[in-house]
């Protein structure tokens, strides 16, 4: 399948009516697809983050291009489920056509979130189910509207292949993972020595996203490897860890790109690719290529399991 020749400005449809929601939008990838999206023309734009400054200043930014296109930020701490469940109370419309989960975190210390989960697993897998949780009942009546296009976007990483032999390791969930080995930061995001790039809560991600197709199929829900992008993301990383995630970038074949191209995979599977060419449940990597998942990733057994076991924890949530 080759990759699809996409430009925003132009292969964005017009998104009138459309409301659209973004997670980690005051940086980024996720800024940058607020801005993307904005130039055509949606209802409303919901993003959250943790900066409320920096959250203005992105509406500030929108309204003066863009005036006709209402903003909202969400402050909320992912680490939280808590506070990403009372940010969701601010989402205050009747419709939702396209939710996009990008914000991320990655090579943190050994740590649990407030609620005592990995907190890589916390923020990168549990807070988004969690907003897909609020958020759903929306998503479903979208779909019963006239020429709806309800999408559902979940950012992975193309190291979700080396995930542990049971593709989730529940067990391990509620430690901080600090004992694994040497290259403990890319278990818990995380890789092994002889596996490059595996990550545990990035094949959550990919498996969430199947499911929500499989028990949604009206949600055209798909999970997206964005590309090894100089964000604060991987810039902020220590000199010996950035230079092994270029290295295997390029070994991989992917190299490193810069935000203008790392938003593209993103907003063609929110908006820019035609409904009928989204397969949901896919996997998809730059630009609109359908990625090749393995027998566990594809695992249906495991796509119930973690959904069951993520809608107990959510459930204790108040």
């Amino acid at each position: 399948m080759p990759r699809v020749n996409f430009d925003p400005d132009k292969d964005i449809p017009f998104l009138q009516d459309k409301v659209i929601f973004i997670t980690g939008g005051t940086a980024g990838l996720g800024r940058a697809s607020v801005r993307a999206l904005a130039k055509h023309d949606p209802a409303h734009i919901y993003f959250a983050g943790r900066n409320a400054q920096a959250g203005q200043a992105l509406i500030d930014e929108i309204k003066n291009t863009s005036p006709s296109v209402g903003m909202t930020f969400l402050k909320m701490d992912m680490t939280s489920l808590s506070s990403v469940k009372k940010a969701c109370t601010g989402f205050t419309h009747d419709r939702l056509d396209i939710l996009v989960c990008n914000a991320g975190i990655m090579d943190l210390p050994p740590a649990v979130s407030e609620d005592g989960f990995e907190i890589h697993f916390a923020v990168n897998h549990l807070a988004h189910a969690m907003i897909i949780q609020q958020v759903l009942p929306v998503l479903q009546r979208t779909t019963e509207l006239p020429d709806s296009d309800v999408r559902v976007v979940a950012l992975t990483s193309a190291g979700w292949r080396a995930h542990p032999k049971n593709g989730v390791d529940f067990a391990t969930i509620r430690t901080k993972q600090e004992d694994f080995t040497m290259m403990g930061f890319n278990l818990r995001y995380g890789a092994n020595w002889g596996e490059l790039l595996n990550r545990q809560n990035k094949i959550a991600n990919v498996i969430y996203a199947a499911e929500i197709g499989r028990r949604y199929p009206k949600i055209k829900a798909v999970s997206i490897h964005p590309g090894v992008v100089t964000t604060d993301l991987v810039n902020n990383l220590p000199p010996m860890r950035k230079a092994f995630v270029y290295g295997t970038s390029w070994l991989l074949g992917n190299g490193v790109v810069d935000e203008s191209k790392g938003r593209l995979n993103q907003l063609w599977a929110a908006a820019g690719a035609k409904r009928d060419e989204l397969v949901s449940g896919a996997y998809y990597t730059p630009v609109g290529v359908r990625g090749k998942l393995d027998e566990i990733a594809k695992s249906e057994e495991l796509g119930r399991e973690l959904w069951s076991w993520t809608d107990e924890v959510l459930a204790k949530m108040v």
